[in-house]
């Protein structure tokens, strides 16, 4: 608990110094940048699919044993297409819950995985300032390169998406339904914060034995985090923060590896 509590610290003040600040700036104004193009993209295709939309209904009644058949067909434009869902209490819930709590849960979901990828641009030259004022016996060996980055980005994003899928029954579920909803963006969240990390410090041979002797303890860290992120907007500004706390982490138990392999 002291170790956790003089990794915090440290980590505060050195979110708090000029460059950390310049830094964490930078994530969120890229982010926003993205964001907006993206929210233009999407909501280009939205007004393109919401501009007609075909209604249809079929009424079979029986008069004096006879059977009767009406139909009604219409094309909804525009406007229209939320009047019509407006039109009575039970569409108007669902279109109101389905725009509120999609749109919302796609916009936090959206922020998260942006900062993450742009944060990951930005890992090397932060832990090369934790390194300079902290642990300069330590040195930084490293084993990412560029294309095992993308490949792995690319595998987690999918295993990402495949669980938003497998999961979906799950989402009906009080309670459990909050889990099912973030357990896949966490996965990813996990998986990038700790490689983009690691992969900067380590030797690949230390980052499994990291991960493998403190994997609990590395969970809960990146779900503290991860909670955090929830906070709208938030991930924009502590993006940084995660990449220092984290660092502090590796540094230490590295420094620990490699003084038990020289005694």
């Amino acid at each position: 608990m002291n170790d956790e509590t003089s990794i915090l610290s440290k980590s505060i003040k050195d979110l708090f110094t000029k460059k950390m600040l310049m830094y964490s700036i930078m994530p969120f104004i890229i982010s926003m940048i993205i964001l907006y193009i993206l929210f233009f993209i999407v909501a280009g295709l939205g007004v393109d699919q919401l501009t007609t939309m075909d209604v249809q209904t079929t009424q079979t009644t029986i008069q004096n044993g006879i059977p009767h058949t009406e139909s009604f067909q219409a094309t909804l434009a525009g406007t229209g297409i939320m009047k019509f869902l407006m039109s009575s209490a039970l569409t108007s819930w669902i279109a109101t819950f389905l725009i509120y709590t999609i749109g919302g849960l796609m916009t936090l979901y959206a922020s998260i995985f942006v900062a993450l990828l742009v944060i990951g641009f930005l890992t090397h030259a932060i832990l090369q300032e934790i390194h300079y004022r902290h642990y300069q016996d330590v040195a930084m060996i490293g084993y990412s390169n560029t294309i095992e980055g993308i490949f792995l980005t690319l595998k987690w994003v999918f295993i990402m998406i495949l669980l938003f899928f497998v999961f979906i029954p799950l989402y009906f579920i009080p309670i459990i339904n909050i889990v099912a909803f973030n357990f896949p963006l966490y996965y990813f969240f996990h998986k990038m914060m700790t490689y983009d990390v690691s992969s900067v410090i380590c030797t690949k041979e230390e980052a499994m034995k990291i991960k493998f002797f403190h994997a609990n303890t590395l969970r809960l860290k990146t779900l503290g985090l991860y909670l955090i992120s929830l906070i709208p907007f938030v991930i924009f500004f502590a993006s940084v923060f995660y990449v220092i706390y984290l660092g502090h982490s590796y540094f230490i138990e590295v420094k620990k590896l490699r003084s038990g392999e020289a005694n």
